[in-house]
């Protein structure tokens, strides 16, 4: 024992006077302590909408992050909003995780519609590695149950501390559908709107968190998801803003992506969609389709300015500098016109909701003080009486410079922005407002958290075996290394993609929910496209024909994907 402390004694006595005699100028590297990290998304907005990324939206807390930070241009989604969050949450594929479509089971555990036991959380994750961890907005991973729910896969079961917001999805932002306050639902208060109150409780989580230990925050808002939902003040500040229409909102976006050089010249912007019309005097009802875009901008600012307020609280406390802040959103612009409601009974709108009754409605039949919910052009955008979508129209602008929307495995359905920020790494002077160009998809953000958090990814988890993580941590992109990896893959309602290096190898399903596969000969060869990324980022040139060898090859590698990920062979039921 003597002969061991003696030893000790005398190597850190040497490394001392090694230490004394080292250049004045030489310092001993500081440790940085895990940092505290948030991840911000938005719901069903397009590649172009805020500042940073080519918009005319004014969004200038993510602008300032972006500028402070890193812009990712070719990061992807999985189309759709319950798989995103599946992906974004386990870091794996969608259909790994349990839910390859939305919270309906089909039959096979791919497609259960309810987040797996073999999958773990990034909370989970983080919380074996001492962070606090809170959630703030929509959830949406597994099935919404009226009565006597089964909250095995509610956030505060999966993880998280604590939990406000929504356990489904979509909703009135002024009166949502199971609103929940960690393991209960609750009524709104009176007043509520859903980006205000998710912003409130994702300052309060920062503000009242010890300092002892890191924190993770999930802030997952609703904005800019149908309804078109916006207080009147914020939509005022819009009005006149669009009305020189939908084909000079795309122009300019365009004109403006080019000089932020999110864009190469040799890439075309894709055609009006043959479904839009051409914006002229005679486009019927003008002014409720300008009224749903400056709705639409009004509910993507008030998101900025509740980013802005976690901004501040991060100052407040301190925080910031070593807080990774990484801001998504979980599919592309929403082209739906939500003409599946048309058959509604509206006879309901004459039962009046008391105020502390739980809504259970996605789209309520009366508001809280006694008015009929008008549908589409019926009603008008902005206040909660009206539920409107802002539709194909707008959204063919919102993905400029992009082919197709949310659904589709084409870029306008599956690539959106996604901003870091983390001054203690990225250094606002040498590398803020930087692109990095590399292809990286949902599944790389557990692979970042577990590698900056300084956690154990678990090969087994409450006595479940875990499926390992898919993706590759970031932060090798921070420092401008590469990532090393074969492919990433899509799958959603038929609509298939590879993407390997400048490559992307896609398939269209001939309907817009093509479930199911009669067999796996359907996925012959001619249904591919094939697209130079490099050379045309907008898929306007399909190479296929000139390179069968490439597209067999990557058609097969999807397919050892489908079936390594249990979506091959296919549900026999679409719901």
């Amino acid at each position: 024992m003597k002969n061991y402390l003696f030893k000790g004694l005398l190597v850190s006595a040497l490394v001392l006077v090694l230490c004394l005699n080292c250049e004045p100028s030489a310092k001993l590297v500081e440790k940085i302590n895990p940092p505290n990290i948030i991840l911000i998304m938005g719901d069903d907005m397009g590649y172009s909408d805020i500042g940073s990324y080519g918009g005319e939206i004014r969004t200038p807390n993510l602008d300032a992050l972006a500028s402070n930070g890193l812009r990712f241009t070719q990061f992807y989604n999985t189309a759709r909003c319950c798989p995103t969050r599946a992906s974004l949450l386990t870091g794996l594929y969608p259909q790994q995780a349990g839910v390859g479509h939305m919270v309906n089971d089909r039959g096979t555990p791919a497609f259960r519609g309810d987040l797996s036991k073999n999958a773990v959380t990034i909370a989970e994750v983080l919380k074996g590695a001492g962070y606090s961890t809170y959630m703030s907005g929509k959830w949406h991973i597994t099935p919404y149950v009226i009565d006597n729910p089964d909250k095995h896969n509610w956030p505060r079961q999966r993880g998280f501390d604590k939990f406000f917001g929504m356990i489904s999805g979509a909703g009135s932002l002024y009166d949502p559908r199971s609103l929940t306050e960690d393991n209960e639902y609750v009524p709104p208060r009176q007043g509520f709107y859903c980006t205000t109150d998710f912003t409130d409780y994702a300052v309060k989580s920062i503000t009242e968190h010890k300092d002892d230990n890191p924190f993770f925050l999930y802030l997952a808002y609703t904005a800019a998801h149908w309804p078109m939902h916006a207080p009147k003040k914020a939509v005022d500040k819009y009005k006149g803003h669009y009305d020189k229409g939908w084909d000079k909102v795309r122009e300019n976006r365009f004109d403006r992506m080019k000089k932020l050089g999110l864009v190469k010249d040799e890439w075309l912007l894709t055609p009006r969609d043959s479904f839009v019309a051409p914006w002229s005097e005679d486009i019927p009802d003008k002014a409720w389709e300008l009224a749903n875009m400056e709705t639409y901008a009004a509910m993507t600012t008030l998101m900025d300015e509740g980013i802005g307020q976690v901004m501040d609280a991060l100052k407040h406390k301190g925080q910031l500098e070593n807080t990774l802040i990484i801001y998504l959103q979980d599919n592309g612009a929403c082209a739906e016109e939500l003409d599946w409601i048309k058959n509604r009974d509206h006879k309901k709108a004459d039962v009046p909701m008391k105020p502390n009754d739980i809504q259970t409605e996605m789209i309520p039949f009366v508001t809280r003080d006694g008015k009929p919910i008008k549908i589409m052009r019926d009603g008008w955008p902005g206040p909660p009486d009206g539920y409107t979508a802002y539709g194909l129209n707008w959204a063919n602008a919102s993905n400029t410079p992009f082919r197709e929307y949310k659904h589709w495995v084409h870029e306008g359905g599956i690539s959106t922005p996604l901003i870091v920020h983390w001054p203690a790494k990225i250094n606002p002077e040498t590398s803020g407002g930087e692109f990095r160009t590399e292809p990286t998809h949902l599944i790389d953000i557990m692979a970042t958290c577990v590698d900056v958090g300084e956690a154990n990814y678990p090969k087994a988890f409450n006595g479940n075996k875990i499926q390992p993580m898919e993706g590759k941590s970031l932060v090798n992109i921070f420092e401008k290394k590469r990532l090393e990896r074969e492919a990433i893959y899509w799958e959603h309602e038929g609509n298939r993609a590879v993407r390997m290096g400048k490559w992307k190898l896609i398939s269209k399903a001939n309907k817009k929910h093509s479930y199911i596969w009669d067999k796996v000969d359907e996925m012959e060869i001619s249904n591919w496209e094939l697209f130079d990324m490099e050379k045309d980022r907008t898929e306007m040139h399909n190479i296929a024909t000139a390179n069968l060898e490439l597209v067999n090859k990557m058609a097969s590698m999807w397919l050892d994907w489908g079936k390594r990920t249990g979506i091959v062979p296919r549900p026999n039921k679409e719901e």
